[in-house]
């Protein structure tokens, strides 16, 4: 006999429940952004009772009892981030509105000649910015290269994107892009390393459209407007990042040249509750600086190569 078969007709309630919300809700973003707090609880709670079996090993009566502390520890901090992620993500549909993401993606619609003025991407072109940190100094490479990627349908232009740290490459990711015949340029997925001594560490972030439900998002309109808030990327706990219009003629001095009339936004994150960031983009070269108003870093354009 199946042991967890008195459970089906309750499960089978709560899927039917859950079908029906999202059927009859009219903010699908905030039914969505629960979802993702019930999905991070539960992997808390998951993560603590594996952490207590193992305690459960420890002979020695006093080492058990300070493991089971941590556990506990750890599972407070881990419900708190959880309901700060709930709280960010639920500020983030206030401005988006309630209804389900689900962008059409029609291959015929797309390009990989991205030319849009805030942001063109030539094959060949690698953009260098830097900053120093409280991790270290930084150097990004973004490397617009002549690789293309089949993701969806749609035929992506690759970028390779590393960050050195004090010398030392931490961070190896490729991202895909391709742009609409309105303008605006779609980011497909990224393929993310993040090293430790040379070794991958993580491959958080790492997400592709059309696959496990992910959706592809705009990083750049074709003509932004202030007040324009969208999504860059959606896949809910991996890529959930929003961008917002914040100006369209700001200045902007750094190490490549001083730039007029650039366009300013905004960027935030459902998966880290206060990270906030600031693009700045020329018309005619793209991004030339990247300000962390949190850390106060920031990463200025140094040099375009071509």
């Amino acid at each position: 006999m199946n042991r967890y078969s008195h459970l089906k007709p309750a499960l089978f309630a709560m899927v039917l429940t859950a079908a029906t919300a999202v059927a009859g809700t009219a903010n699908v973003c905030q039914l969505t952004s629960q979802d993702g707090l019930n999905s991070c609880t539960k992997g808390a709670q998951g993560d603590y009772w594996t952490a207590v079996g193992m305690c459960a090993n420890i002979s020695e009566s006093q080492s058990r009892q300070a493991c089971i502390q941590r556990a506990k520890s750890d599972l407070q901090s881990a419900m708190t981030t959880c309901q700060d992620q709930f709280t960010s993500r639920n500020q983030v549909c206030q401005k988006l509105g309630g209804r389900p993401y689900d962008p059409t993606i029609d291959p015929a619609n797309f390009t990989t000649n991205i030319d849009n003025p805030f942001m063109p991407l030539k094959p060949g072109t690698t953009y260098i910015y830097e900053g120093p940190t409280s991790q270290g100094f930084i150097r990004t490479e973004f490397a617009v290269t002549t690789n293309t990627k089949l993701i969806d349908g749609v035929t992506c232009v690759e970028v390779h994107d590393q960050v050195f740290t004090d010398g030392e490459l931490t961070e190896d990711t490729l991202d895909w892009f391709a742009q609409d015949k309105e303008g605006n340029v779609w980011y497909f997925g990224e393929d993310s390393d993040e090293l430790v001594n040379g070794r991958v560490s993580s491959l958080g972030g790492t997400w592709q459209g059309g696959v496990n439900g992910a959706s592809p998002g705009i990083v750049m309109k074709a003509h932004p407007n202030v007040g324009d808030f969208y999504r860059q990327e959606f896949l809910l706990n991996t890529a959930e990042d929003a961008a917002g219009v914040v100006n369209l003629d700001q200045t902007v001095k750094v190490p490549a040249g001083t730039f007029h009339h650039c366009l300013d936004t905004k960027e935030v994150t459902g998966l880290e509750p206060g990270a906030l960031e600031h693009k700045f983009y020329a018309p005619g070269v793209g991004n030339v600086l990247t300000v962390d108003l949190v850390t106060g870093d920031s990463f200025p354009l140094v040099q375009i190569m071509n």
